[in-house]
């Protein structure tokens, strides 16, 4: 019977090499841990102490149905369905988990490969050290060489330089989906805001064209007077300037609204248009609650992706300072083959290959250590530091950003309700002024001059009343876009349609990746990233 193998002292501080590696590697890790950096961060909004500022959590997820306006609704969802730069961050989301991918398998063994060969060998033997043949010919050795095995390089991770890089593309990763939910956020925001702005126009083309109409009557009854001498061809004049002045804000307004349907459309994913079927249903300015629910200051940190996205960055760059410090040390390597030689040199022949006396192999540590660098890897540190510490910077600047949109969006949102209520009576009196004005004037009263600062003053009320009641809803759509409300929509869907999902993976094995979705990250990102399997 065959005896056991005994290792030798060398298999023994092989392994010894080994398991003392894998328990370095598992609880070093070069550079600092990020910690979210401390923010001014206000108590209460200043329109807190509003009656109409609720600290309630608000319906963040579909925000616009506040509006009740079954057009707006049927909008945000085909642009969500449809946007193009959207599908782009969507796409965006799959490169990161790519990426992730990338360096999860590079904590692993970085080269497994097969070999094999088979080769012609022909060396004279004056080379080998063997006398000439008597005829002090040359003669040389000629033979066929057959190998085949598999060759392994580890460079472990003492210095967590390969879980650092892990970390940095997780917290990329979780970064992207926060990108995809601010572009989420702002096309909602957009596609609202877009529609506003087309029904408030559309308000001021009508107030414009029943001024239009009133004008015209006030030129006929001049003209009128005129003919039959009781006035000077003076009120005539005048009542065309203004009637002209008036018409030619029609053009003015319908060029922004054409321009605004073209923006609209394209934020549909449409190329532009008149945007007729989709338009069709309400058409007055979209009417706003008269309360808004904005939460705290607070709950800014947790729900603008924005705000996430620019902690999530510093987190990323954060690791980056570890990686670059591991150059600093040298890194440990396991390298070894195993495999099968064989030749047809002598009693020998390339079918011996697979022999159990043929087998060859190697195994052993190494190290390589960038010694002399010239401060290039001490300045690299010192770059991804400089880089870390403005991305700090920059997100208590995003912090500060976000708070200031939201008061900016509650103030114009209430300040605006205010003014309606003022301009809503100053517009009653300009019509009833203009209507006496005219009747005046028919019976002969007084002259054109009243009228016409009576129907400048009626255009103008009316155009600013318009104006401001769209402002109301805008300032709502600006709160809302300012609290990071709407990208709710896509949990549970995924980052790119389907369409988009098959047209990919008929070029490339995706394994399921492009169907992955969305989650809140808030709840299920993990930052423990040590032991991550490789993704195949």
């Amino acid at each position: 019977m065959r005896d056991a193998h005994t290792p030798t002292w060398n298999e023994k501080l092989g392994w010894i090499f080994v398991l003392l590696a894998l328990a370095v590697s598992a609880c070093t890790k070069l550079g600092p841990d990020f910690r979210t950096p401390g923010t001014d961060v206000a108590a209460q909004w200043i329109e807190a102490d509003d009656s109409r500022v609720s600290s309630d959590q608000p319906n963040y997820k579909d925000w616009w149905s506040v509006f009740a306006d079954p057009v707006l609704n049927r909008l945000v969802q085909r642009a969500y369905q449809e946007n193009l730069p959207l599908r782009i961050a969507g796409i965006r989301v799959l490169q990161a988990r790519a990426q992730l991918g990338i360096a999860v398998g590079q904590f692993y063994p970085q080269t497994q490969q097969a070999f094999g060969s088979v080769t012609y060998l022909r060396t004279p033997t004056s080379a080998l050290g063997i006398a000439p043949a008597g005829d002090g010919g040359s003669r040389s050795l000629d033979y066929w060489q057959a190998d085949i095995g598999v060759a392994l390089s580890w460079e472990l991770d003492f210095w967590g330089r390969f879980r650092r890089a892990i970390e940095s593309a997780d917290m990329s990763f979780w970064g992207s989906i926060a990108a995809y939910d601010a572009a989420l956020v702002s096309l909602t925001a957009d596609v609202a805001s877009t529609y506003v702005f087309i029904r408030t126009t559309e308000e001021r083309l009508r107030i414009a064209r029943n001024n239009v109409a009133i004008q015209k009557e006030s030129w006929k009854i001049a003209d009128a007077r005129f003919r039959g001498g009781a006035t000077s061809e003076r009120d005539v004049q005048q009542a065309l300037t203004q009637l002209n002045a008036t018409e030619a804000t029609i053009p003015q307004l319908e060029t922004s609204l054409q321009q605004a349907k073209n923006s609209l459309s394209v934020l549909l994913g449409l190329a532009p248009s008149k945007l007729g079927d989709l338009l069709d249903g309400a058409c007055s300015i979209p009417q706003a609650p008269v309360q808004i629910a904005a939460g705290i200051p607070a709950d800014l940190l947790r729900r603008r992706p924005d705000v996430r996205n620019a902690e999530l960055q510093a987190a990323a760059q954060c690791a980056q300072i570890g990686i670059a410090k591991a150059d600093l040390y040298p890194a440990f390597s396991l390298s070894g083959n195993i495999g099968f030689s064989a030749t047809d040199l002598g009693t020998s022949t390339l079918a011996d290959m697979f022999s159990w006396n043929n087998r060859t192999g190697s195994f052993g540590p190494s190290f390589n250590w960038n010694i002399f660098n010239y401060g290039r890897i001490t300045n690299n540190v010192r770059l991804q530091d400089a880089v870390f510490q403005e991305l700090l910077v920059n997100y208590q600047n995003v912090v500060l950003q976000a708070q200031q949109e939201v008061e900016d969006g509650l103030v114009a949102f209430l300040k605006a309700q205010d003014r309606v209520v003022s301009l809503k009576r100053a517009a009653d009196a300009a019509k009833r002024s203009a209507d006496l004005a005219t009747i005046q004037y028919r019976e002969g009263a007084t002259d054109y001059t009243t009228v016409l600062t009576a129907q400048q003053a009626l255009l103008q009320q009316q155009d600013d009343l318009a104006v401001t009641r769209g402002d109301i809803p805008q300032g709502l759509i600006a709160t809302y876009r300012a609290l990071g409300g709407g990208w709710e929509i896509s949990v549970g869907q995924p980052f790119v349609p389907s369409e988009t999902q098959n047209a990919m993976s008929e070029r490339s094995n995706w394994g399921g990746v492009t169907g992955q979705t969305h989650v809140d990250d808030a709840t299920a990102r993990q930052t423990d990233t040590l032991f991550s399997s490789p993704d195949w």
